[in-house]
């Protein structure tokens, strides 16, 4: 029976590996730290029973994302859960833009804006299901369905900065700018678009729901997937060299292209190593979790209703931020993503305490503490969330860095999704997962079709290794 390995235990690692023991492969993952996961863990970082999740926290691209739709599990524990209103961005004057699963009930809160969300989401939504055949791989190949993809894709090579304009009223170009600037991009680059509309789209479809329990039940469902078909995790062994990989007919990286040039050395073809070293990273998370006396004191009602709020002014303050962090400047109100996933899952809080976390862009592996920066923007859309605080625990970027590797500098993307990383990957070329040694193939985060918890670059880079292995 062939073998296979598998470096890191992200979501990427573990479907390559369920998508490699399905197929009847013998498949060994191997975890630096104790713990499995990746960005997709959760603890009780500030007082028993209060769950926070590490990183990955809303789930809009896994609830639909084919591979993990296909392996069945909430068999092994897996349920998702949703809050009334899934994403809120307030502005100073006590207004909002609310995004609900509906579209429908997203456009009648948007007034003179809503016939123009309805246009553009309306129809990629009801079709999010064929769509994602073709969105959740690489970009550069022949679609499955051209025309609907055509018809998707015409906008998303615009800058989020020129499809805002499109908008009237400033709660929806912010709502729209919010959720595009989890590219981690200046707003006026071109496909920064992408993001937005693919997130918004997804999330009409599916919604952004939580993980009952913590993200960490998401990690769990897929080790027991894997256990399941016949594989084995194998936790901290920490690769670094060649010599510390195991003969196998397969290997599959879920690590930051860097990492991998590192461990290959020579072995790797001069122009994937070039490549690889010179991999740009974007800029970073700083996160903050909190314990919480009771609710966030939100001036905006729908924002109490929300997993998700943003916090970062009007479409004009949240494009110079995201511009100020791109070249290296920590701004003095950063943008701040909040998350009260306990509203969806109560089993979370303890009593009346209860977790809600926020991380801020900032510049790759800023040195400084953000954390009453933090602080500021949320008391700037809930004045007196400050006398609330029970507890507070704080990742820099340096310890996200520590945390998961491949979070360069804090970047929790895996890497700056510019224009040419977003298309192409970590280096110029039509096979994304391929990296020019025989049997071994790239299938982290830097691959398209990017961050997130949906499995698909490890599913996609694994379908590859199959396809090849079976050619001899």
């Amino acid at each position: 029976m062939p073998d296979a390995v598998v470096v890191g235990a992200g979501p990427n690692g573990l479907s390559a590996a369920i998508t490699l023991a399905a197929a009847g492969i013998g498949v060994t993952v191997l975890e630096a730290a104790d713990r499995i996961g990746g960005g997709v863990r959760s603890g009780e970082s500030i007082r028993p029973g209060l769950v926070f999740d590490h990183c990955a926290a809303i789930h809009v691209m896994p609830a639909g994302s084919r591979f993990i739709r296909e392996q069945g599990l909430d068999r092994h524990g897996l349920q998702w859960r949703w809050t009334e209103i899934d994403c809120v961005h307030p502005l100073d004057d006590g207004s909002a833009g609310a995004l609900h699963r509906s579209v429908q009930d997203t456009a009648a809160g948007l007034g003179a804006d809503g016939r123009r969300w309805e246009a553009l989401f309306g129809g990629p939504s009801r079709r999010f299901g064929t769509l994602s055949e073709d969105i959740m791989g690489p970009l550069l190949r022949v679609p499955h369905h051209p025309i609907g993809l055509a018809r998707f894709g015409a906008p998303t090579v615009l800058p989020a900065a020129v499809l805002a304009r499109g908008f009237r009223t400033p709660q929806a170009r912010a709502l729209f700018g919010g959720v595009a600037a989890h590219t981690f991009q200046p707003l006026t680059r071109p496909l920064t678009s992408a993001i937005g509309l693919g997130i918004i789209t997804a999330g009409h479809a599916n919604g952004w729901p939580v993980a009952a329990g913590g993200s960490q039940a998401l990690t769990d469902a897929l080790a027991a997937r894997l256990t399941e078909l016949g594989g084995r995790i194998e936790t901290g062994v920490r690769v670094t060299a060649y010599d510390q990989l195991p003969t196998a007919d397969i290997v599959m990286f879920d690590l930051a292209p860097t990492a991998i040039a590192a461990i290959l050395g020579d072995r790797l073809p001069a122009r994937v190593a070039r490549a690889f070293r010179r991999f740009r990273y974007g800029p970073g998370a700083f996160k903050v979790d909190f314990a919480v006396d009771g609710e966030v004191p939100w001036s905006n009602e729908a924002a109490r209703r929300a997993g998700t709020v943003h916090l970062g002014g009007d479409f004009a303050e949240l494009a110079a931020t995201e511009r100020d962090i791109h070249r290296g400047r920590m701004p003095q109100r950063p943008f701040v993503l909040a998350f009260q996933q306990y509203l969806a899952d109560p089993q979370r809080s303890v009593g009346d305490i209860n977790p809600v976390s926020a991380y801020a862009h900032v510049p790759n592996g800023y040195a400084g503490d953000a954390t009453e920066a933090i602080v500021a923007q949320i008391e700037r859309f809930a004045p007196g969330f400050s006398d609330r605080i029970v507890g507070r625990a704080v990742r820099t970027t340096t310890e996200m860095s520590v945390y998961n590797a491949n979070y360069v500098g804090g970047d929790i993307n895996t890497g700056a999704k510019d224009v040419r990383q977003l298309v192409f990957g970590p280096r110029t070329t039509l096979s994304p997962y391929t990296i020019g040694v025989p049997g071994m193939y790239i299938c982290s985060a830097a691959t398209p079709p990017g961050p997130g918890a949906h499995g698909m670059c490890g599913a996609n880079a694994a379908e590859l290794a199959l396809a090849r292995l079976r050619r001899g």
